[in-house]
């Protein structure tokens, strides 16, 4: 074969478009288009002095997939160029991202704040497992500045947020959360997946890190799990690196590959879904069997004003609150032709949850209320079929409450 030995792009001056079909391509010598996929555990050395050097630090290149993999250095480099961060690093899943991104950072004896409106899965890590390590957390209501200062001590690490929040979509004020944290020496995590790294850039807004399931939309086709973590250098190599390394969240080869693919197309995708999300909570607003409707593009929204300053869109997420409880939400759920009934977000597919019973259901009744999870809640997950069909979907969804 002959070397491709063509100069690489500089994809930093590109716009996010370009950069999500071209960043962080390292072709081989076989100039192939599509990025190359290497399924391998381990690398080969040309001596056994270069493999000394690969694990001193001192000669670049890979030495097992575990901690570092070419496909997935290239999906990791296409996020950071995309998120406008220094460095990003790769896990299995959304949940290993945000649980790496906790424990990377602390020890036995620190302290962690939250938002108590939390994906379950979220509060577990916060409320369950840190303190089986000794790391006590506190939680707060994540619009109550008062109460983010009030919980910060001496020995707080890290606090953590989602917004917007699952599943109710309130919208935190991510600039003075960060500035609260900071002047304890704290990092801020934030959880952005629903926002999407197109709408919300948490990095400038004040964040440390950033974490993502890439599970959502970003591959965004049902197809695969994926999370990210991303971040500054210092960061990434102070907490993350060394985490993974030596335990192992890591993300295969394939997946990356197949994230690498579901980026390409990511900008179109959210803004047709941005767009039809737009229309249905729209409809749903003027529907008398409906409560409430959230949806951060909408003036009705408790925090419209900060989501317009924050975020570049409502994003793909609209919950509503049917009137007559969990029964007439099951209802309206189980009528439902086009959209599915379906946990997962961020989907070609429009899928819907009832978040009470399913993604908050370890949760008392009383802590779900706290954060606003009624009974009649719904979640919804819009996707790429045309937004009338969709409409069509929840008017036969309403004429069975």
């Amino acid at each position: 074969m002959s070397a491709y030995d063509r100069p690489a792009i500089d994809a930093k001056t590109f716009r996010p478009r370009t950069q999500l079909v071209h960043g962080g391509v390292a072709r081989s010598g076989f100039g192939e288009t599509s990025e190359a996929l290497f399924l391998t555990q381990g690398f080969v050395y040309n001596s056994a002095e270069q493999a000394a050097g690969r694990f001193t630090g001192e000669d670049e290149g890979f030495q097992y997939s575990r901690f570092g993999n070419p496909t997935v250095a290239m999906f990791e480099e296409r996020m950071a160029l995309l998120e406008g961060a220094e460095a990003a690093r790769a896990t299995a899943t959304g949940m290993a991202a945000v649980t790496t991104a906790l424990m990377g950072q602390v020890k036995a004896g620190d302290h962690v704040v939250a938002s108590r409106a939390l994906f379950g899965s979220c509060l577990y890590i916060v409320q369950d497992l840190l303190p089986r390590f000794g790391v006590e957390s506190t939680l707060v209501d994540g619009h109550d500045l008062a109460q983010w200062k009030a919980a910060l001590r001496p020995n707080t690490k890290t606090a953590f947020l989602e917004s917007p929040t699952n599943p109710n979509l309130s919208v935190l004020d991510i600039a003075a959360i960060a500035d609260i944290v900071h002047g304890v020496g704290a990092t801020l995590v934030v959880d952005n997946v629903f926002a999407t790294p197109l709408m919300q850039k948490p990095l400038e807004l004040g964040a440390d890190c950033v974490v993502y399931s890439a599970t959502k939309h970003i591959d965004g086709q049902g197809r695969c799990l994926g999370g990210v973590i991303l971040g500054s250098k210092a960061f990434i190599e102070t907490h993350i690196q060394v985490y993974i390394r030596q335990t192992g969240p890591s993300l295969s080869p394939f997946n990356a590959w197949v994230l690498l693919k579901g980026l390409e197309t990511l900008p179109l995708r959210i803004a047709q879904q941005q767009d039809s999300a737009q229309k249905l909570a729209d409809f749903l607003a003027s529907e008398a069997k409906i409560a409430r409707v959230f949806y951060p593009g909408r003036p009705d929204h408790p925090q419209y004003e900060l989501a317009r300053r924050q975020m570049k869109g409502g994003s793909t997420m609209v919950a509503l609150e049917i009137k007559g409880g969990q029964a007439a939400a099951f209802r309206f759920a189980n009528a439902l032709e086009v959209i599915k009934i379906s946990n997962n977000l961020g989907d070609a597919k429009s899928l819907i949850t009832h978040p009470s019973t399913t993604t908050h259901q370890r949760l008392t009744e009383e802590a779900r209320l706290d954060v606003g999870v009624t009974q009649g809640m719904l979640r919804l997950s819009v996707g790429l079929e045309d937004a009338d069909d969709l409409i069509d979907d929840l008017k036969r969804g309403l004429a069975a409450v």
